[in-house]
């Protein structure tokens, strides 16, 4: 059996935690913050974990976490 190739794009997206849930950063951060509350922009600044419905795939295309 050949091994399996990780999504590099996922990889550095996504991380594993302790307890062995992935754990991601949120969206709209990054440009167009002046109308954003600093309330807003500081709870983008917080990673989230993934929403279960995604972890099946997300774990096929990186084997090896």
């Amino acid at each position: 059996m050949p091994k399996v190739k990780t999504k590099r794009a996922a990889a550095k997206r996504f991380k594993m935690t302790g307890t062995g849930k992935l754990v991601r950063h949120k969206a709209y951060a990054s440009h167009i913050l002046t109308k954003k509350t600093t309330k807003r922009k500081r709870n983008l600044r917080k990673p989230i974990v993934t929403d279960s419905t995604n972890v099946k795939t997300m774990k096929k295309i990186m084997p090896y976490l």
